[in-house]
């Protein structure tokens, strides 16, 4: 099966399919089918000797991406996912790589479009309309098949160099099967508030869509504020999610007829458990959290009747190796209060050991950190208890070492979930004078009281002794991308040498005081001091 010939099958269906929340215009699934053929035949027309065209899209979640995704199925172009929220200089060497022949934009990114030394069309523009056939047929099948690229979508880059990634077709249609399977009928209607340009999006919001006949409802950007106004307004039952999206959409003021809504689930990845639960149970519906990247050499699916917080049961193919010597880890120990106490032992990498999933490849790039003795290395730590439920430790840079002991910085972020009054934390590892790492936490919050902050984390049982942080930033919102991951790497880079108040706790004691300027340059003498000033680069 191929996403061509699920749009085929719905060339005749008159059910409604496509919608734009921002002002409600809608087709049908054989309008949306007839919209998508007539920009293949555009795309066709500009294939090249040696290879079909690679178009650049630099768009928000307008119905031309539908449009243009299906252009390309059809006629075995392919479509560059290229990212709003990263720099016309990045975008230029992203292009590049992929080979793009030209950009595709609307007017609010034009001059990041420009920079990209590209040809540029603006498809809010007659110039670009007018080139479309009208009442184009149905393109003759070009020998499309499941592994035909269809796609190239760049990792989401929160700790170094997005690479693009190989969408086939089956890369596309085996998660919209599942999901539909498991959770849509015809007569449902899919939200996607989430980025286009991001795998998420495609596999778990049109993907489903299109296998069910589901409408598909596109919110141009993703709103906190929209989400339950645009559920209500369009019916919608089903809600994509990546990231904290979930946890921007509770931070909304409540009210007491939240949970009168048509949504009954909410399907994503990274939503911390607690949020999870929050969610489901202020606006009535399953909340569905599993695991994936944008390579899905690995997928765990959520167990509902499993421990609280766990990814899901490692499969066959799905192993937690040392990276150091590719040998599996020993299940987790937990103490009563619930802490891993061998974690030293029982965190590894999650690592892909059959064969990889629907990971085609990266283009035009090797990973040796990713690919190598004949496994995918996914760069995600994690551990599993002696039932092979694996919890999810932190990726490869999140990954603390404090006085000696190892740790992942989503433990930490797990237990300090429910602090009041917060709405977004993280928690990276900066250096330490001397060696190793400290920990530092950055809040989204109006607020920051150092004396309850303390006292929670005394009453916390389940903080490891060298998991409290030994810095807190104060911000209004941080760092994301566009699909909602916090970008670590920015955070760790600025330290604690930012304009933002940091409060920190110079001695063992949990007593927390705001750092000054004093306090800064003393550190920074330290770190001179024992020659490892270098570690501060990007931090002041």
């Amino acid at each position: 099966m191929t996403v061509a010939a699920l749009l085929r099958a719905r060339a005749g269906d008159d059910r409604p399919g496509l919608r734009s929340a921002e002002d409600g215009r809608s087709w049908t699934w054989r309008e949306t089918v007839a919209e998508c053929a007539a920009r293949a035949a555009w795309m066709a027309g500009r294939a090249r000797a040696d290879r079909p065209v690679h178009v650049g899209v630099l768009l928000d979640n307008l119905p031309e991406m539908i449009f243009l995704l299906g252009g390309a199925a059809l006629s075995g172009a392919t479509v560059v996912a290229l990212n709003t929220s990263r720099a016309a200089a990045e975008l230029a060497g992203d292009a590049e790589r992929a080979d793009c022949d030209l950009v595709l934009t609307q007017a609010a990114h034009a001059e990041l479009a420009a920079g990209i030394g590209l040809p540029v069309l603006d498809v809010q523009d007659d110039a670009y309309t007018s080139r479309l056939p009208a009442d184009a047929p149905l393109p003759d099948d070009p020998g499309i098949d499941d592994g035909t690229l269809l796609m190239l979508i760049f990792t989401s880059g929160t700790s170094g160099r997005p690479r693009a990634v190989r969408i086939t077709h089956r890369k596309v249609v085996i998660p919209g099967e599942h999901l539909a399977q498991r959770m849509l009928s015809a007569e449902d209607v899919v939200y996607c508030p989430m980025p286009l340009f991001h795998s998420g999006a495609v596999m778990a919001a049109f993907a489903p869509a299109l296998v069910s006949g589901a409408e598909l409802v596109l919110r141009g950007r993703f709103s906190a504020s929209s989400v339950l106004p645009d559920v209500r307004t369009y019916g919608c039952t089903y809600l994509h999610y990546v990231g904290k999206a979930l946890s921007y959409v509770l931070a909304t003021s409540e009210a007491e007829d939240d949970g009168d809504n048509p949504l009954r689930f909410a399907f994503g990845n990274e939503a911390a458990p607690a949020e999870q639960k929050a969610f489901g149970d202020r606006f009535g519906c399953f909340v569905i959290d599993g695991y994936g990247s944008t390579e899905t050499a690995i997928s765990l699916a959520p167990d509902p009747f499993g421990p609280h917080g766990a990814l899901g049961k490692l499969t066959d193919g799905v192993a937690i190796l040392d990276p150091a010597t590719g040998e599996p880890c020993p299940p987790a120990v937990f103490d009563e209060a619930g802490r891993l106490v061998n974690g030293e032992e029982a965190i590894g990498e999650l690592v892909a050991t059959g064969d990889l999933g629907l990971f085609d490849g990266y283009y035009n790039e090797d990973a040796p950190d990713r690919l190598h003795d004949g496994r995918f290395w996914s760069g995600d730590h994690a551990y599993a208890d002696a039932d092979g439920y694996a919890f999810f430790a932190g990726r490869t840079a999140d990954r603390l070492r404090v006085d000696g002991e190892n740790f992942g910085a989503a433990q930490v972020e797990r237990v300090l979930a429910d602090l009041p009054g917060v709405r977004q934390l993280a928690v990276y590892g900066v250096p330490d004078a001397a060696s190793g790492d400290q920990v530092m936490l950055a809040l989204a919050a109006d607020a920051f009281d150092p004396e309850a902050f303390a006292a929670y984390l005394r009453g916390r049982a389940d903080l490891g002794p060298k998991w409290p942080p030994r810095y807190v930033r104060l911000m209004r919102d941080l760092p994301a991308t566009a699909s909602n991951k916090i970008l670590k790497r920015r955070l760790v880079a600025e330290g604690w040498t930012t304009g933002d108040p940091v409060w920190w706790r110079p001695g063992r004691d949990l007593v927390y005081r705001p750092m000054t300027a004093d306090d800064r340059a003393r550190l920074r003498a330290e770190f001179e001091r024992r020659d490892r000033l270098h570690l501060l680069e990007g931090s002041g």
